[in-house]
């Protein structure tokens, strides 16, 4: 099959791989329909989170099984399914407890496991991660909005829980990314009045409003939170999303967020620490971290197939899946939100 390896920063590839096959009782594997490159499969090709030379990569796709393990009854051969990028057993205490992310047996796809930006991907305990679309595979113009539903979309809907947003809020979103506009729909979808977005890019600010947001913020530091201000009546955000994962991001957030209020956070931190004086002296919690994904993917995918939410909308770049490695640059370059390849 044809996957994508990262040799080395700034350097990957389409190489001839093998063929995943099931390995475990619990195992399914899956001929990829869609896959993308992730904001967060940034920090790796720029060197900035360390990945084994030679690795296969990637950890969003939905696709078709072809396989399954003999312990595998729920799913079968001929299914279409969403595949999380965080793959929990559903069994462990942190499973029970809701905390998927922190699953004592679970793997990240493409992390070892499986990977998302290849022709064929294995999956464990199949029965409980794959999430089946009805009527089989979907036209094509519904793929990227399914496909948003195997992490960001559900990414943003737990940071807009994370962060506590309730109808009638006045919610600030940090970060105009694919998570960043993600949570924008989830504040419209959990009933917030006011979606206040930071975006100083004027495509990614017209998504946000088409999304839902009722204003647009493009200045920084200290002008931003005082418009913040400005726009809450001098008393700040009900809830807060940072999805970028930055020093800028959480300080932006935490001045931002009213006394008593929550900053849901989903971006992966790099160099970030979080303002403990101000969340102590003006009661602001923090709260989120890896997205249970699977936990909302059946909310989600109702939204989707019922036309509620259309997610897709910030897949900009659909690319052959032969040249899906040139959407690392323009992702990495701003000049894409999100790239994306569709496979026959």
């Amino acid at each position: 099959m044809r996957a994508v390896r990262f040799n080395k920063p700034f350097d990957l590839e389409i190489f001839d791989a093998p063929v995943p096959v099931v390995e475990h009782p619990t195992d399914a594997v899956i001929k990829v329909a869609a896959t993308c490159v992730c904001g967060s499969d940034l920090w790796s090709f720029r060197g900035e989170n360390t990945r084994a030379h030679g690795s296969l990569i990637g950890h969003e796709c939905i696709g078709e099984v072809v396989d399954v393990g003999v312990e595998v009854k729920r799913i079968k051969p001929g299914d279409f399914v969403i595949v999380p990028f965080f793959m929990s057993c559903g069994a462990c205490v942190n499973c029970a407890a809701g905390a998927l992310g922190s699953c004592l047996n679970g793997a990240i796809l493409g992390s070892g496991v499986g990977a998302g930006q290849a022709e064929y991907t294995r999956v464990i305990f199949a029965d409980h991660n794959l999430t089946v679309v009805p009527g089989g595979r979907p036209a094509d113009a519904l793929m990227a909005d399914l496909l948003a539903l195997t992490d960001v979309m559900g990414t943003g809907y737990f940071c807009a829980v994370s962060a506590g947003v309730k109808p009638g809020h006045a919610v600030a979103v940090v970060g105009d990314g694919a998570v960043g506009l993600s949570g924008v729909i989830a504040a419209k979808m959990l009933g917030a009045e006011r979606i206040v977005a930071f975006s100083r890019n004027p495509e990614r600010q017209a998504l946000a409003r088409a999304f839902g947001a009722t204003d647009v913020i493009a200045s920084r530091g200290d002008d931003a939170v005082a418009e913040l201000r400005e726009l809450t009546g001098g008393v700040g955000a009900d809830a807060t999303l940072e999805c970028v994962g930055l020093e800028e991001a959480m300080t932006t957030a935490f001045r931002v967020a009213r006394p008593g209020s929550t900053v849901g956070f989903v971006g992966v931190p790099h160099g970030v620490n979080p303002p403990v004086e101000i969340m102590f002296r003006r009661n602001i919690g923090l709260a989120g971290g890896i997205a249970p994904t699977l936990t909302y993917t059946p909310l989600l995918l109702d939204a989707v197939l019922e036309g509620r939410i259309n997610p897709g909308r910030y897949f900009d770049l659909q690319l052959p899946f032969e040249s899906l490695v040139d959407g690392y640059a323009a992702m990495n370059e701003r000049h894409a939100i999100k790239a994306f390849a569709v496979l026959p």
